[in-house]
């Protein structure tokens, strides 16, 4: 009797699905890998008392602690960009440095897309920050990385007050990023960009929420995702609960209508700069506010315009960038202010 023919075709309910592979930080980015905590704790001592074991065995801090973040943020920051003296205010927004330092590398890849492929590097280079908040965290990284000269904007005083104390830890910064406070909240550029003033880039992290109910989900959602959300009665307090664990004031963090109303706003205004600034960029937290975003720019006329992708980890951001610039009027552009002959 001839035997029946056998499938030689993989068990596939036997096999393991491969895990999902963690998206890599930009190629330049300092912070590959886990973090070189022996490193960090030589660098700043006072990381130490913050370390914690993971189930795994490996070294970490408690990343729902507002105390061991800042500490962490210092130490990063002292052993790579060479910043002393950083600090916030309690409750002010401290913001993870590898995915910060990976929108500034692909701003340098966006002026090098206008530069033959060179990213332009040292004073000849200028940019601002709409939003720079307590942290100053772009202009701190920019200039490290880029020697890069930064304006840095914000509408609260307090914020201005907290970036100027770090800059006067750092001597050597305060002549490379210049503090200007924009009085009305409604704008991004009038007020700050002054006539005959030229401005290479524009970055902004947006307040990304559309109200306050909206940002205490998000909490509750990386509570839950950090593990302590559902963690029995006392073992988290309620203003620990009500604390997101990077921090934030309100304007961090929320504005009516969210980040498509904010940036809607920032493109709709920068039209009116249009022969001042060559690129135009903002952070845009989610993939589904792109195609509006995409129709205000087509609305508003501008020339160029892309969405470029980032991630760190798991985690999946991106930014949109425009111009009002046609390429033979950026080419001049090049060659006027970032020319070798300079």
């Amino acid at each position: 009797m001839p035997r029946k023919p056998q499938n030689h075709a993989p068990n596939r309910s036997k096999q393991k699905p491969s895990p999902p592979k963690k998206a890599a930080l930009h190629p330049r980015n300092r912070h590959q890998g886990r973090y070189d905590f022996e490193a960090l704790c030589a660098t700043t001592p006072e990381l130490k008392p913050y370390l914690r074991q993971t189930p795994k065995g490996n070294e970490s801090v408690d990343f729902t602690d507002p105390a061991a973040i800042k500490t962490l943020n210092q130490a990063l920051l002292k052993h790579w960009y060479q910043i002393e003296g950083w600090d916030i205010p309690e409750g002010y927004l401290c913001p993870p440095i590898p995915g910060r330092a990976d929108y500034i590398h692909n701003l340098a890849d966006l002026l090098a897309s206008t530069n033959k492929g060179k990213q332009p590097n040292g004073k000849t280079v200028r940019a601002l920050d709409i939003g720079c908040g307590a942290n100053c965290i772009y202009p701190l990284i920019g200039h490290s990385e880029y020697q890069w000269q930064f304006i840095a904007a914000d509408i609260q005083e307090q914020s201005l007050a907290s970036a100027k104390r770090i800059l006067a830890a750092n001597p050597k910064l305060e002549k490379q990023i210049e503090l200007r406070q924009q009085p009305n909240p409604e704008h991004c550029f009038t007020h700050i960009i002054q006539p005959g003033e030229f401005i290479d880039l524009t970055l902004c992290n947006p307040p990304f929420h559309e109200s306050p109910e909206q940002m205490e989900r998000g909490n509750q959602r990386k509570w839950k995702n950090l593990g302590k959300w559902d963690q029995p009665s006392g073992a988290v307090t309620s203003d620990e609960r009500e604390s997101l664990n990077f921090g934030g004031q309100s304007n961090e963090l929320w504005c009516d209508g969210g980040e498509v109303a904010f940036v809607s706003r920032m493109i709709r205004e920068s039209k009116e700069y249009a022969n001042q600034v060559c690129w135009f960029t903002s952070l845009v937290s989610r993939q589904a506010a792109v195609p509006a975003l995409l129709k205000v720019l087509k609305a508003t006329g501008a020339v160029q315009h892309k969405t470029v992708s980032m991630a760190q980890g798991q985690k999946i951001s991106r930014f949109i960038a425009w111009s009002f610039l046609q390429p033979e009027q950026q080419k001049v552009w090049r060659d006027i202010r970032w020319s070798a002959r300079r």
